[in-house]
């Protein structure tokens, strides 16, 4: 019983059973080679979905993570083509993003306006800059540098960069949730704006705070994308950020704020990832695929609105059965 009211080990164990089911079909899914390609894949997504979580900790969401992606993966692309170094590149796109973000927080901060109002827009505003600095034009592979290209996919200890940036994102967030007062103090603001007020705690600033690290780690991963995959486009990365969101849902971070783990998010965008990497490979069409997805967030919501059922109406609903 204790295994099903800890939902990272309850996904664990879904991940588990999922890979078992694709192992009937296709017995190589789970060679380690094969499991770190997947991990390196849905690396992206959990960089996001960590920043993600902690937006949506504070009671907010960020759905113009895609957007700040695609944007600093194309600057980052056209500064490689300007000449500048790859270590003044990747400082400048977790620059930029965390810029974006800081829109976004300052919006809901000093205006009052929802955050899924500000994200949609600064997420079309974002696409609409890509296109205006580049008429549309994508960069392609022969007009970036090999240096460029090569840091994601560089091998250290039998995993490319890209899976180590992912562990250290996650070690780094684990360890600030848990052990900083910013950290204690994003769960209070989305917990308990009210009570978290009378201690002191800033909720406006700490919800823009939250922005600004969502958007440095977009910023992050738009140069780790564009540089892995070797292309730039306005239309990079496109409805990405409903996977992050689903991530996060599927990992047990409460959308109402104030809930969630850095675990959770992760054990959710590798949910995922097994999802879309195990599916193609046993021959599962496009459209089931989507279904499949689509039916375990809406399986994780439903979990999630059982598991945050207040107490006093079981009890009332325990006196009235009496």
């Amino acid at each position: 019983m204790s295994l099903l009211k800890n939902r990272e080990a309850l996904l664990a164990l879904a991940i588990l059973v999922l890979l078992g089911l694709v192992t009937t079909r296709f017995a190589g899914f789970v060679a380690p080679s094969n499991l770190a390609l997947v991990f390196n894949d849905t690396a992206p997504l959990m960089i996001l979905a960590i920043g993600q979580m902690i937006v949506i900790l504070t009671k907010c969401i960020d759905l113009s993570v895609a957007a700040n992606l695609a944007l600093t993966g194309m600057v980052s692309a056209l500064l490689n083509g300007m000449g500048v170094p790859l270590v003044i590149i990747l400082p400048a796109a977790i620059l930029l993003g965390a810029a974006l973000g800081a829109v976004n927080g300052i919006l809901v901060w000093k205006v009052g306006i929802p955050s899924i109002v500000v994200t949609l827009g600064t997420m079309t505003i974002f696409r609409g800059i890509i296109f205006l600095i580049t008429n549309g034009k994508w960069v392609n592979a022969h007009e970036m540098t090999d240096g460029f290209k090569a840091l994601p996919r560089a091998i250290v200890l039998g995993l490319p960069v890209m899976s180590w940036i992912a562990v250290a994102v996650i070690l780094l967030a684990t360890l600030a949730l848990g052990r900083t007062a910013l950290g204690r103090a994003f769960y209070a603001v989305g917990g308990n704006p009210h009570a978290a007020v009378y201690t002191g705690i800033d909720v406006g600033r700490t919800q823009a705070a939250a922005f600004v690290i969502s958007g440095a780690l977009a910023g992050l991963t738009g140069y780790l994308w564009v540089a892995r995959y070797a292309v730039a486009y306005v239309d990079i990365a496109g409805g990405f950020e409903l996977d992050v969101v689903a991530a996060c849902v599927i990992g047990g971070v409460s959308i109402a704020g104030g809930a969630g783990s850095v675990a959770g998010a992760v054990l959710g965008a590798i949910f995922l990832g097994v999802i879309k990497n195990a599916l193609p490979v046993v021959d599962i069409s496009p459209f089931w695929q989507m279904a499949i997805s689509g039916s375990a967030i809406i399986l994780a919501v439903a979990f999630n609105a059982l598991q945050s059922r207040p107490r006093g109406r079981i009890i009332l609903k325990s006196a009235e059965a009496r």
